[in-house]
């Protein structure tokens, strides 16, 4: 068999272990299973990544990669600060929605990170990206639509980030119905547009 640079290789195990994962759970997702879902020996999942943690953390940032192209495609031009942020928590709420999406493999990996000494430092990783993007693209909309912010991106981030992972568990557990849904996610928006505009304002914190 021609040898395959490690290079190329990587994005093919990458692919292999979220096909593995989404069709079978993140327990399911050995370095001798993936390397058997690709084709390869399982030697060649530790020469490219040298640990099954190492992948793990690939195939995070793999997801959230495809997630923020996702949700910054939907944003609108021209259009007001409370209008793009609804487009934007729309399209994010989508990938909810959508099993090709992969979000609940990614909410999967993250609870499964927990439990895994070797993946705590990916774990935490990935949700500073998550808050550094989800405030960029605050920031950007804000800019574009001549909006001031009353509270800084990260805490607006942060807000929207923490709610916005309640309505994703409630799915994953509980199931609820679409117009059930609906309501949540327009409650949660009108409620970070409120808190980024001045409207819902925070309590002063006394310096210690």
């Amino acid at each position: 068999m021609a040898h395959v640079p490690a290079a190329e290789r990587r994005p093919q195990l990458i692919k292999a272990a979220i096909d593995l994962m989404a069709r079978e759970g993140v327990a399911a997702g050995s370095t001798r299973a993936i390397a058997a879902e690709l084709g390869v020996a399982q030697a060649t999942v530790h020469y490219t990544f040298g640990t099954k943690e190492d992948l793990y953390r690939a195939v995070m940032d793999q997801i959230t990669d495809e997630l923020i192209a996702q949700v910054q495609r939907a944003a609108p031009q021209d259009a007001g600060f409370e209008e793009t942020f609804s487009a934007l928590a729309s399209a994010l709420w989508g990938t909810v929605r959508e099993p090709s999406s992969h979000h609940q493999l990614l909410s999967e990996l993250t609870m499964f990170a927990l439990r895994v000494p070797g993946l705590n430092e990916a774990r935490q990783s990935h949700y500073r990206r998550v808050v550094e993007v989800t405030a960029q693209l605050i920031t950007e909309t804000a800019e574009r639509a001549g909006q001031e912010l009353a509270e800084s991106p990260q805490t607006v981030a942060r807000f929207f980030l923490s709610g916005f992972d309640g309505l994703t568990m409630q799915v994953l557990l509980c199931l609820p119905d679409e117009a059930t849904e609906r309501r949540g996610l327009e409650a949660l928006v009108a409620a970070t547009v409120a808190l980024a505009t001045g409207e819902l304002g925070l309590p002063d914190v006394p310096k210690a």
